[in-house]
């Protein structure tokens, strides 16, 4: 299973590369990937005594173990899935075949995504774990969207992606829902193990309802069917495998999957029935008002499945094999009938019944091969449709799950069936006969005929179709081995001939009434409504989406005035009210409160305290911001008094990087503030801020107070040194044990660099700071920032310390500043390096390291200017930061090969000439990569909040 998996993966990479170079012909190798891995499901075919099994541990905190299960279901949709995934890109070879010259701009993306939801589907059906089945889930959703969004310049193929992904992604959220409810509930998140001891009461009812919301949004049942027929926008051969035989089938297989062990449980047959024959109902008279062949199709694909819903949904071991053997019949029929409407699109160019007249005379291998699968959806004998349909209607007899509403779920199908012999008819006749004129239209008359290739997937489902129905057996111990999974079996058989019986007879008045209604469909106008008796589900999505944005707006406009102080205060408002009410409204420990250890606490908590005071009077901007400042420096002290070194440095680094920023940016902000703005709501104001600190405060407390057992605190340093070979617990905490978090937070670096200079920087986001060998002998020289070169000042001198104060106004230099720098610098540099170094071990690490070499850059920034800048690190920021990103994600890759879990320490130990043998983690490279990334973002704000605010200021 994995290695069918790996070789989707595998032809996923590569196929972009080989359509760039094959063109439409890539389409043929590629379609041997799932045709060799529909081999494997061959050759390893499960029975009830040995079920493959893949279990492989992954995230056990979140029971997202690989867990792979290859059951006789599974394999059944295996092979749906493998075999018509084949078919599909074989038929696109030739699909694309107008393409031929020309490589149409996203025919690279779109087989990589075909191949991609073969693998993706395949995952699905053999997933043990919901949690992992849920992932693939959504990936089909996903790979679905781009699919059907194939023709992006279409508004047509637009709005039918969106619509398909938000519509299946809705009920995929709702079914996450119900698979957390159930798998606490069962304390397990093994479907097979979930299944075989189902959790009873309200909450599983609950949690299985949501289930089967995802499940019925994802096979377009009723009320949430109306996505399907507009995904018809997208190249045929995505409807011919995603909305005939794969995608949709998600959620049939789901229901079918789950059904014996909830099948019983309050809300499953109420919706599973009741829905799926609404949709068959609704959706089948929608079909026979269609004149676009695929949109005949499409209802007609959402009519079947509600019939198969039902079938699979309602219990009991006939009722299963019924619908399995539906199942099976629809997706070889329908996919050679998408393929069909395909061909004659690209010959005739038109898939409007209107416009197609003769085209049975003109191109009869094709009428041959229609009329195969015509026949088995309008389960004419001896198609496999035909036993489909029979073991449909006679199991619903007889089934002791359906009891007294037996009669009525049979006469809904019935009437349901009626509809399909009709569309069958209207299919046909829409698209093969003549219509009563001598010649062909003149779409039919112009067309190309197709080739044999082009012809060759829809005859071999249609031949399917034929041979299965001929044979039905070999398709009747196929599904039996899962249908005998339900209770409640009669020990029914697929046939082709149950002799003469109430089915039989059923059958023949489906077909009867459905022939006579289809031709004498002129003579009953009164029939026709002039407005839909249920409405327009399409136009009530449309309603709700716009409902949906104009509230959005609203909302929008009533809490985002573009004031930042209202924003904020939104927020610090819900911060104290929401944790406050659930800590007064539920259980809570009575807190053990000690407000110091030591004298020095006391001090220092009352100096920031004075100086948070002094901050929200204080006008002076950089007053106030200087006052900020000593409270963040007192909380690095406070750390350093309770034993936390690391933590009191990278304080120390961060808040003297604030106060670099702040300044940089009050420089083109008055120096006062307006006396009326600090006036105005100043109590309001007062208050909130009391009530914030008050509510952190007190939730901390009690937190502390709600620990039970030991913390996990006093097993770091161990794991540390024993996992993560250094003795520096928080570096190893931050590029070992947290790594994920950490690399996310990197992340988030990268995303505020890249948005402060985007802000600043609005035509050329990247690039390097000036330089003097640019300056030189060019406009910039004069400029009102820049004095001659080598102008004198008396506090400076004519001896130039720094390269870029050469062309810096003599009025802004500092000879002591300049010599300082000069200095200090390399010991800076010097420091930082130390603390990259030493930090998996003592004090440091690559943020801290990284924010002193940040800070050297701010002071050589300080003294020289903006030229200097580019002097002392000639370098994109952008290039710093991507190589910084590359690194930390690389680890990851590379502990794998090392033998170790992703993004943890591997131990690297060889000997080195003169120095011995040395050791060292490959967590050093993360921790260079934090190194990079916090060197280019104070790079990065250097020049967007600096260099470019000193150009701005300039003219």
């Amino acid at each position: 299973m994995l290695a069918v998996l790996l070789a989707h993966a595998v032809a996923t990479a590569l196929a972009p590369l080989l359509v760039a170079k094959w063109g439409r012909r890539a389409f043929y190798p590629l379609a041997l990937v799932p045709l060799g891995s529909l081999i494997w499901v061959g050759m390893n075919w499960p029975s009830h005594d040995r079920v493959p099994t893949v279990r492989i541990p992954w995230v056990h905190e979140l029971s997202m173990d690989i867990s792979l299960r290859f059951d006789s279901l599974a394999a059944i949709m295996s092979v749906l899935v493998l075999a018509i995934g084949a078919l599909v890109l074989f038929y696109c070879g030739e699909y694309f075949h107008h393409h031929d010259g020309k490589i149409e701009k996203r025919l690279p993306s779109f087989a990589a995504e075909l191949v991609a939801f073969s693998g993706s589907m395949f995952g699905l059906v053999v997933s043990d774990n919901m949690l992992v089945l849920y992932i693939f889930w959504e990936t089909t959703t996903v790979l679905s969207f781009l699919l059907v969004g194939h023709y992006a310049e279409r508004a047509t193929s637009r709005r039918a992606a969106t619509q398909a992904l938000l519509v299946t992604t809705f009920g995929g959220l709702a079914m996450l829902v119900g698979i957390v409810i159930l798998g606490h509930l069962s304390g397990t998140y093994r479907l097979s193990e979930l299944i075989a001891s189902p959790p009873g009461g309200t909450a599983a009812a609950i949690g299985i309802a949501l289930i089967l919301i995802g499940a019925l949004s994802k096979s377009a049942i009723v009320p949430m069917h109306f996505w399907l027929p507009g995904a018809m926008a997208a190249p045929t051969p995505v409807s011919a495998y995603l909305h005939a035989a794969a995608m949709v089938k998600a959620g049939v297989y789901l229901v079918a999957r789950m059904a014996p062990g909830f099948a019983e449980t309050p809300l499953w047959r109420p919706m599973v029935i009741g829905l799926g024959l609404l949709t068959m109902l609704l959706a089948g008279w929608r079909a026979v008002r269609e004149y676009d062949l695929k949109l005949i199709l499409a209802f007609g694909t959402v009519s079947q499945l509600g019939l198969i819903t039902v079938m699979v949904g309602t219990g009991g071991s006939d009722m299963m094999l019924a619908g399995l053997a539906m199942l099976c019949a629809h997706a070889m029929f329908k996919a050679g009938l998408f393929m069909v409407v395909g061909i004659i699109d690209h010959a005739t160019g038109t898939r409007d019944i209107r416009r197609l007249a003769g085209l049975g005379r003109q191109c009869k291998p094709l009428l041959i091969i229609a009329a195969c699968a015509t026949a088995s959806m309008a389960a004419l004998p001896p198609f496999f449709g035909f036993v489909a349909k029979e073991a449909d209607l006679e199991t619903v007899m007889h089934s002791p799950a359906l009891g007294s509403a037996a009669p009525w779920v049979l006469t809904g199908i019935v009437v349901g069936s009626v509809f399909t012999t009709m569309y069958s008819l209207r299919f046909m006749w829409g698209a093969f006969s003549d219509k009563g004129r001598p010649q062909p239209s003149t779409r039919v008359a112009e067309m190309h005929r197709p080739s044999v290739t082009f012809l060759a997937a829809p005859a071999v489902l249609g031949a399917a179709g034929l041979g299965f129905g001929l044979w039905p057996a070999g398709m009747d111990s196929v599904l039996d081995e899962y249908a005998d999974t339900m209770p409640g079996g009669s020990g029914y058989h697929l046939a082709l001939w149950h002799g003469l019986g109430l089915p039989l007879l059923l059958s023949v008045v489906v077909l009867a009434v459905g022939t006579a209604v289809f031709f004498g469909r002129n003579r009953l106008p009164r029939t026709r409504f002039a407005y839909r008796p249920l409405g327009n589900a399409d136009r009530m999505y449309d309603a709700v989406i716009r409902g949906l944005d104009i509230a959005s707006v609203r909302l929008t406009g009533e809490t985002q005035r573009g004031s930042l102080p209202a924003t904020q205060s939104v927020i610090l408002t819900t911060l104290v009210v929401l944790p406050i009410v659930m800590l007064a409204l539920g259980a809570r420990d009575r807190p053990d409160i000690a407000l110091w250890d030591s004298p020095l606490q006391v001090v220092v908590g009352l100096l920031m305290l004075a100086a948070a005071i002094g901050a929200t009077v204080m006008r002076n901007r950089l007053a106030a911001v200087l006052l900020v400042g000593v409270t963040g420096y007192g909380c690095g002290a406070i750390f350093a008094f309770h034993g936390a070194p690391d933590l009191a440095l990278t304080q120390f680094l961060v808040e003297t990087l604030i106060l670099v920023i702040f300044v940089l940016v009050l420089r083109i902000l008055p120096a006062e503030a307006d006396a009326t703005n600090i006036n105005r709501h100043r109590l309001p104001r007062a208050a909130l801020a009391l009530a914030v600190g008050a509510a952190v405060t007190t939730l901390a407390v009690f937190a502390m107070a709600a620990r039970t057992g030991a913390g996990v605190a006093e097993l770091i340093p161990d794991a540390a040194y024993y996992r993560g070979h250094g003795n520096n617990a928080v570096n190893v905490l931050l590029v070992d044990i947290r790594a994920w978090d950490t690399m996310g937070e990197v992340m988030v670096l990268l995303v505020a660099a890249t948005g402060v200079a985007s802000l600043v920087f609005r035509h050329q986001r990247f690039g390097t700071a000036p330089r003097v060998r640019t300056a030189v002998g060019s406009a910039a020289v004069g400029q009102p920032d820049i004095g001659p070169i080598g102008a004198y000042s008396p506090a400076v001198g004519d001896v130039t310390w720094l390269r870029g104060s050469e062309l810096r106004d003599p009025r802004h230099r500092s000879l002591v500043l300049e010599v300082a720098t000069r200095v200090i610098f390399p010991l800076i540099m010097v420091l930082s390096a130390y603390f990259f170094f030493a930090g998996h071990n003592t004090p440091g690490g690559g943020f801290a390291g990284g924010l002193t070499a940040g800070l050297a850059l701010v002071l050589r920034y300080l003294a020289g200017g903006r030229y200097e800048l580019g002097e002392t690190l000639p370098l994109d920021a952008g290039k710093i930061l991507g190589t910084g990103l590359g690194l930390s994600a690389g680890t990851a890759v590379a502990s794998i090969l090392l033998g170790a879990p992703a993004l943890s320490s591997a131990v690297l130990q060889f000997d080195v000439p003169v120095l011995g043998s040395v050791k060292m983690v490959t967590a050093l490279f993360f921790d260079l990569g934090v190194y990079l990334i916090v060197v280019g973002l104070v790079l990065d704000i250097l020049r967007s909040l600096g260099a470019r605010v000193d150009t701005e200021i300039a003219r």
